[in-house]
């Protein structure tokens, strides 16, 4: 699903009025309409008081057809627009003037306004501001978002958090609305995923207003949302006389003394993801515990017992994946160059791998193109530099993947995989998946899909969704602290049985 930038939705909403010939006012109707009937399936019968805050924009002029909305049909309900400026759009007006004709009279609020009385058992609906601001609320109008935040109220926010620009992090993070719920129109939003603003949205959900499906589907996006649809075009189906050569053979070179856990994971989640062959090269002290672990990877050592001084292999792996627990001891650090220069595998590079790079940058150059990167976010800062706000660090990261024509996989709470400008924002997930090991499983599962033939690319994509998928099923039955990353490749098999899972036809099935 594309992820539309601030610029593009306004094209959205301008080719849908031109195509469909129908006026701004009429959509704006259509939009809260929507909202309305999203609020209304869940409050009929409720006594509640709803209160609306309305900017003098196109996002107030939505609450205040809402507001009439809820009027109409006996709810009771508090108008308060928030006049931040002389400026008002002639949606709003048009709007007010038909609220005040069905005899509701808004509050206005201005600098010299007392501040209104909130219950926690209200619902606020905040529309003061919508996708289009640019500059700082002023200090009363965030005072007043304070207000509200401090209120305990159930928040729904009206396409984004009102404070909350689309394209940069906040100007003061304390003048924006910390939604309960958001109700975004049409399309998802990039703020909503970054670790900086996706803190003010505590869930969202898109309501679909019709907008113009040919420029929405013929419009070129640098961010795409990934879920169980765009995935789905991705599997490799098995073949019946295939056999295992059929699949590659995966190489995972890393481990150190006290660090042969991450290979054995990373083997292991490399097997279970579908590799038909995995090798596992290590330090002599990891040869008894792997073939002990994992008795379906085959080993080889190198000539130290507590680390890697020297990467041979006899045979030419499909793919390599590379660093984990490998350490940073200087002789480790010379294989790992002279490894780099002589193998144009693509590589799935991790962990220590990565610190390598970042302490010895001239390495970069010799790392094979198309090969992935998968840093949590203190190992991507080593690599691209420091970085003022999530954008920026996007935009380091998209310049980096560029300049040594590889993918990168920024690792957090919404994995970004990164190449050739575009970024792929991951929906699958969850907190206890902040665990150890779980960064040696995805590196595992990353290089297995590319020996089957999956694009560097692809891999990460699928990777990356597949193991949030797992750790999302394991996690439904240890709870969030519990989940470890043996758990998680416990359930790929399941994760990858559930993309083929048809609900609508096991709930006809259950009556």
């Amino acid at each position: 699903m594309k992820i539309f930038s601030a610029d593009q939705i306004y094209q959205a909403d301008k080719s849908t009025i031109k195509k469909e010939g129908i006026t701004s006012d009429e959509l704006m109707e259509r939009a809260a309409t929507q909202l309305f009937d999203w609020m209304h399936s869940r409050l009929r019968g409720t006594q509640v008081t709803v209160q609306l805050f309305c900017g003098i924009g196109n996002n107030g002029g939505d609450g205040l057809v809402l507001a009439r909305k809820l009027n109409e049909h006996g709810y009771s309900i508090k108008v308060h627009v928030v006049n931040y400026s002389d400026k008002r759009s002639d949606d709003f007006l048009l709007n007010l003037e038909r609220l005040k004709d069905g005899k509701v009279w808004p509050n206005f609020i201005n600098e010299e306004s007392d501040l209104p009385d909130i219950s926690p058992n209200d619902i606020v609906v905040d529309a003061i501001f919508g996708i289009g601001l640019n500059r700082s609320p002023d200090e009363w109008v965030g005072n007043l978002i304070n207000h509200i935040n401090a209120s305990q109220a159930f928040t729904l926010s009206v396409d984004v958090p009102s404070g909350l620009p689309l394209d940069r992090v906040p100007w003061e993070p304390s003048f924006v609305v910390r939604a309960s719920y958001v109700l975004t129109f049409q399309l998802p939003k990039l703020v909503f995923f970054l670790p900086q603003t996706g803190v003010y949205v505590n869930q969202w959900e898109m309501l679909d207003i019709g907008l113009d499906r040919d420029y929405l589907n013929r419009t070129q996006t640098h961010f795409e949302l990934i879920g169980r649809p765009e995935v789905l075009p991705l599997y490799r189906p098995r073949l019946k006389f295939s056999h295992k050569g059929t699949y590659g053979h995966s190489l995972i070179v890393g481990g150190s003394y006290g660090k042969i856990g991450a290979v054995q994971l990373a083997c292991n989640s490399c097997l279970t993801v579908g590799s038909g062959l995995v090798t596992a090269f290590l330090p002599k002290c990891g040869y008894d515990a792997m073939q002990t672990a994992v008795p379906e990877v085959m080993v080889l050592t190198g000539s130290r017992d507590r680390n890697i001084s020297g990467i041979e292999v006899p045979f030419e792996p499909t793919v390599v994946g590379i660093g984990i627990g490998i350490g940073q001891d200087d002789d480790t650090v010379s294989a790992f160059g002279a490894f780099l220069k002589r193998m144009g595998t693509p590589m799935v590079i991790d962990a220590d791998g990565l610190n390598i790079l970042s302490h010895k940058p001239d390495m970069l150059k010799d790392v094979p193109e198309m090969s992935v990167l998968t840093p949590h976010p203190k190992e991507l800062e080593r690599l691209i530099g420091k970085w003022s706000s999530d954008f920026e660090k996007l935009e380091k990261a998209k310049t980096f993947a560029a300049k040594y024509n590889v993918v990168i996989v920024i690792k957090g709470a919404h994995t970004i995989t990164i190449y050739n400008g575009k970024g792929y924002v991951n929906t699958t997930g969850n907190p206890g998946m902040a665990t150890a090991g779980s960064g040696d499983v995805l590196m595992g599962m990353i290089t297995g899909l590319m020996a089957q033939g999956y694009s560097s690319v692809d891999a990460a994509i699928f990777g990356v969704y597949l193991h949030g998928l797992a750790g999302d099923l394991g996690v439904s039955t240890t709870g969030y602290e519990a989940l470890r990353a043996s758990t998680i490749i416990d359930h790929i098999g399941k994760a990858y049985a559930e993309l083929f899972r048809q609900p609508e036809m096991e709930q006809n099935e259950n009556g």
